[in-house]
């Protein structure tokens, strides 16, 4: 017992210790050791306007999936959805004139399906986003930092970039990443440079051949970008990246022992939103490479995440 204390003991002292070293090497972010909101500081009206310049055909597109309780989603996360009539149970009619109505109860997480990652979503050694310590601010009933009801409206430049056509194939495959050298290739050919503000989607086919034909592999697997790509957006200072995969980062992980690489760089270094499991193959068919953004998460104080719909227009 008194190994076993001792053995528990030093466990602590190294997590509190990886924690206080994490928080000395942390820098605080460009936009003040209070901001809460990261790369969302670049949209400006201004940003706002010149995007909008993209609007040539008047063509909408969704870029959220349609979810429910079969949707693969990341770890213990799920859907349940319920359908109920309160108050006209046995035919009882609480209006006079036979008004009636369906309601609907869900116990769900918001980490499923389309999504999007806020800054308060993750961290590493208990240190997120603009060196806020997990402690200080994350809890049980809701974060009071850094919430999703934080974010402004997400209006910008959108680029996706079709690195399944870069690589010559239909989609990548589970576990394939690609370089920054494929980013630039890819910028090349379609002619869409990467810009300052910008929102990044990436098509790697993935949804669309694996999603509908094998959601456990789906779900279990996916390509995505290395952790050079994700430095090379966060020096891009984009507002956020996306893709067509349900974690935009490359798992099984590029380096073994670095799980989301891509989330630590942008997310938690950067401030750089992330957007995941986006429909991407109805702009790369379109060949909609740049198109107007537009996003408003659900304003639900202390969440971390988001069940989105973001919206293509071009």
């Amino acid at each position: 017992m008194m190994y076993l204390g001792k053995l528990m003991l030093s466990g602590l002292v190294c997590s509190v210790l990886a924690i206080s070293v994490q928080a000395e090497e942390c820098k605080t972010s460009k936009w003040g050791a209070e901001d809460e909101i990261g790369s969302a500081n670049l949209i400006t009206a201004a940003s706002v306007l010149k995007a909008s310049s993209l609007i040539k055909q008047g063509k909408t597109q969704h870029l959220g999936i349609i979810i429910d309780k079969n949707t693969p989603a990341f770890g213990p996360r799920s859907l349940n959805l319920q359908i109920v009539q309160p108050g006209q149970e046995w035919g009882r009619s609480p209006f006079a004139n036979g008004f009636n109505y369906n309601d609907e109860v869900v116990q769900m997480w918001f980490g499923i399906g389309s999504q999007l990652d806020g800054l308060g979503h993750p961290g590493q050694h208990g240190v997120f986003y603009n060196c806020n310590k997990g402690v200080d601010f994350v809890r049980t009933e809701g974060v009071t930092k850094m919430g999703i009801e934080k974010v402004p409206p997400m209006v910008a430049r959108g680029v996706v970039l079709d690195m399944a056509a870069q690589a010559g194939v239909e989609y990548l495959k589970g576990g394939e990443y690609f370089s920054v050298a494929d980013v630039k290739a890819a910028q090349k050919a379609q002619g869409t440079d990467i810009r300052e503000g910008d929102v990044v989607l990436f098509h790697t086919g993935w949804t669309d051949a694996m999603l509908d034909k094998d959601p456990k592999q789906w779900g279990s697997t996916e390509p995505g970008m290395s952790e050079q790509v994700a430095q090379y957006l966060a020096d891009k200072n984009v507002v956020a990246v996306g893709a067509d995969t349900w974690g935009v980062d490359v798992v099984p992980p590029q380096n073994k022992d670095n799980i989301f690489g891509g989330h630590l760089i942008l997310m938690v270094q950067n401030g750089i939103y992330m957007l995941e499991t986006m429909q991407t193959g109805p702009l790369v068919r379109d060949k909609a490479y740049e198109f107007f953004f537009v996003l408003g998460p659900t304003r639900i104080r202390g969440t971390v995440q988001a069940v989105i719909d973001p919206i293509a227009i071009y």
